[in-house]
């Protein structure tokens, strides 16, 4: 699921015969739809339905998409630096997207293990590329692999292997939309080569990493 927000304006949507011009949408899960953010720069954000905020976030939505109010959209683009929503403010503005769209908030806050806390510094440091294997990480952290994926979905809500595939895709987006070329994009990332980047990107987005590179060069002129 994803949250689609024009950052000044409206955008059109549209899923199944249902078709709307919003500031913003947030989709369902698994939901085939269109959207045209062509009039001017979005913020996009995708979230994993099955971690906690996006459970929470998909018992809002009655419909495929939810139409996002000028107001709803407003608070969530104020002071939203996207940079910033890939790494530590990230769950603050996922906490603020579920209270503003009237998502139950957690009963109480999650602890972080401390060996998943020392598995996220090292998984921030370098590629999670192919030898990021589940048992080579469980050894570095000294934990077993069945313990590890037992600790780490308790610690962040989410099992570790979406979340090493979100951090591949979010580190390969970033790549391409500050220049860098597609190949060095994907070695960044973690991924075996472009082509392998390629298929990811338009398995869990639609697009393609070319693509995304043509919209940034088209919105620089």
């Amino acid at each position: 699921m994803h949250f689609v927000l024009s950052v000044e304006g409206t955008l059109r949507a549209s899923a199944g015969h249902t078709s709307a011009e919003a500031a913003g949408v947030v989709t369902a899960p698994d939901v085939e739809h269109a959207i045209d953010a062509s009039a001017g720069p979005v913020l996009l954000v995708f979230l994993d339905p099955e971690s906690d905020v996006g459970t929470r976030l998909v018992s809002t939505l009655t419909t495929p998409v939810r139409w996002l109010t000028a107001g709803e959209r407003d608070a969530l683009v104020r002071d939203a630096d996207p940079q910033a929503i890939l790494g530590p403010e990230g769950a603050a503005w996922t906490a603020r997207a579920v209270e503003i769209l009237g998502g139950e908030q957690p009963a109480s806050q999650r602890l972080m293990h401390p060996r998943v806390r020392k598995l996220l510094r090292l998984v921030a440091t370098r590629p999670v590329d192919d030898e990021s294997s589940l048992d080579a990480l469980a050894a570095e952290v000294g934990l077993s692999p069945s313990r590890l994926m037992h600790v780490f979905t308790e610690s962040l809500g989410i099992p570790l292997r979406p979340y090493l595939a979100w951090l591949k895709l979010q580190r390969a987006a970033h790549a391409i939309a500050t220049g860098r070329p597609l190949a060095d994009a994907a070695y960044a990332a973690g991924f075996a080569d472009a082509a392998h980047m390629t298929r990811t990107f338009r398995k869990m987005f639609g697009v393609t990493p070319s693509s995304l590179r043509a919209m940034r060069d088209e919105s620089r002129r």
